[in-house]
């Protein structure tokens, strides 16, 4: 079903032509006046430049033909040449119903369903997630999961650093310290061993150990070079040595990015892209793109309109060695290849933005991507702490990302433990704390624009009461114990209808409701997370204002009541579906 605003700009577009008006002129928005209108229609403004008549005449004539709509009970022209506009009580409350009725709350199905892949992980293997990985994460999940509920095919790559420089630092560093390993025996034939010589945390504190001593030791640093270099030429003891790396570095990662209900349909790293690379290569020297300077292979991606200078893309450095720039031009090109892709949806920090800029404009001058593949730069800020400095444990360092959840985990269970008004067992109270936790730490970061640099405030972000995820949870449970109490007195809960609002608060939740289907398709194509909390906000609001002023359990008309139940219940299933967007589910109590 079209969304509301579409509709009531049709009707009103319509009143324009009917007028002798250009029915463009017709576009209606949300009033940001909500004390004297609820939508608003500025077009008649538009309309007098173009016409050369009074915008107030023109406005007039449009009311005139909008006076018979079953859409609207009131418009108005008002000087110098708006249209306010109240919708009609039975027109919102059938809205309502319809949108009920249908599996995804009256979200059409896309005209071209598009298939996307977005690019939201990130992380290096052989190093611990830490909270730099939350936002790629949270936000990339929330992209993807709108992408799917809009109904395009979408599929979400982990994209693992997994080729670099690190792996040769690692293996380095583990022939120092255990030579005798059968990966060091170049006359080795027999079968490696199946187990890694090396347990997960002796895995992440050799990577870190190895990486000082490269800085420090520069016959170290080549002999990492020469095992990188190595690696990335089929050597058949680093190749398995490197393949232990990855099964323990994937296994826990897989276990991290769960606890925050993020998956990923690809688990591919930069190694996959590196079989495209040659070919790539010389076909952009062939096509004449691809030049030498200063001895590195460079392609111009300059263009006349540019503000600001944009340095040519570095394919190749000056001793044959990939770049990032290398990797991510032959990813595409195994993109292109294996899955035909409509758009790519790169979540990565907004610091990346000039690689990004490069990459994609070297992509489409070379002809790695069609001119009309979108490729689409998601960038994000910093997580801060208080001090607004990127945010550190109280020792200092960078924050494990298992240990921030563990954090807000405890004190989420410390707080329903605290309160003695809820009764809960230890189980009970464990699984919620884990609910209303990720809540937290989701909705503090996703309730910010992405490209925004925010303070996590554990103290604000675990908070029942402001804009926060467990206010959210708290007010559905709300809803959920209302919806229980009243199945409880024998009554049936299925099949009742929403009715025409008895109350302004009753209404504006029933306005708010409305405008579901046009805030996710928005947020989608605005790839805006932040909207949809701005959303569920308004909701829960407009919710608990509406719940206060009504008594609904103790009101003595049944018909009342049953509407409002059933109001209840649809506001439940639109918050419902809203967090899902954003990875979150709601607990029974709390």
């Amino acid at each position: 079903m079209k969304n509301l605003i579409d509709l009531l700009t049709e009707e009103v577009s319509k009143a324009f032509a009917d007028a002798g008006f250009d029915a463009e002129l017709g576009r209606v928005g949300i009033s940001n006046r909500p004390d004297l209108c609820e939508f608003q229609c500025n077009g008649a403004m538009a309309g007098a430049k173009k016409l050369h008549k009074n915008p107030f005449d023109i406005a007039e004539a449009v009311a005139a033909k909008l006076a018979d709509s079953k859409l609207f009970s009131e418009v108005s022209a008002v000087r110098p040449g708006f249209l306010n506009l109240k919708i009609a009580s039975e027109f919102l409350a059938d809205y309502l119903r319809k949108m009920d009725s249908s599996d995804k709350l009256g979200l059409e199905e896309p005209a071209k369903k598009k298939k996307i892949m977005i690019d939201y992980g990130g992380p290096n293997v052989a190093k611990p997630l830490h909270i730099g990985h939350l936002r790629s994460a949270i936000i990339g999940e929330s992209v993807k999961r709108m992408a799917r509920l809009l109904g395009h095919d979408v599929t979400g790559d982990v994209h693992l650093g997994d080729w670099g420089l690190q792996m040769g630092l690692i293996i380095t560093e583990l022939k120092v310290r255990k030579p005798e390993l059968p990966y060091f025996d170049e006359s080795f034939e027999g079968e490696y061993p199946a187990e890694a010589p090396f347990t997960l945390s002796e895995l992440e504190e050799i990577y870190p150990c190895a990486s000082g001593k490269s800085k420090e030791d520069e016959a170290f640093k080549n002999e990492a070079m020469e095992a990188t270099f190595k690696l990335q030429h089929g050597d058949r003891g680093y190749t398995a040595i490197w393949k232990h790396i990855i099964a323990l570095s994937v296994a826990d990662l897989k276990k991290n990015y769960e606890n925050l209900d993020v998956t990923f349909d690809l688990w591919k790293g930069e190694s996959d892209a590196d079989p495209y690379i040659k070919d790539m290569v010389e076909k952009m020297k062939a096509d004449g793109f691809a030049y030498e300077s200063q001895g590195a292979l460079v392609v111009d991606v300059s263009e006349e309109t540019d503000s600001k200078e944009i340095p040519p893309c570095m394919i190749l450095k000056s001793d044959g060695a990939a770049l990032y720039t290398t990797t991510d031009l032959a990813t595409l090109v195994e993109r292109e290849k294996d899955y035909d892709p409509d758009q790519i949806i790169y979540v990565v920090d907004k610091r990346q933005s000039l690689h990004f800029e490069q990459v994609f404009r070297c992509a489409k001058k070379t002809g790695i991507v069609p001119k009309d593949v979108k490729l689409d730069f998601l960038g994000f800020g910093t997580m801060n702490g208080k001090d607004g400095k990127p945010f550190k444990t109280r020792e200092g360092g960078v924050m494990r990302l298992e240990s921030l959840i563990s954090d807000v985990n405890d004190e989420m269970y410390q707080k329903m433990t605290d309160n003695d008004s809820i009764d809960l067992s230890e189980e009970e109270a464990k699984k919620t704390a884990r609910m209303v936790a990720v809540s937290a730490i989701k909705y503090g970061d996703l309730s910010n624009q992405a490209s925004k640099d925010y303070v996590f405030d554990i103290d604000k972000f675990t908070s029942f009461e402001g804009n926060t995820g467990p206010y959210i949870m708290y007010t559905m449970v709300r809803i959920k114990s209302i919806l229980r109490k009243y199945r409880e007195s024998n009554a049936e809960i299925d099949g009742l209808e929403i009715r025409e609002s008895e109350n302004a608060e009753e209404r504006a939740l029933m306005l708010g409701l409305a405008q579901y289907n046009a805030m996710m398709e928005g947020a989608f194509e605005e790839l805006a997370p932040h909207r949809v909390c701005a959303f569920i906000y308004d909701i829960a609001n407009a919710f608990n204002r509406f719940y206060h002023g009504t008594k609904i359990l103790t009101e003595s008309d049944e018909e009342k009541r049953r509407g409002w139940i059933a109001l209840l219940k649809f506001t439940l299933r639109v918050l419902e579906q809203s967090i899902s967007v954003l990875g979150m589910e709601a607990p029974e109590r709390m």
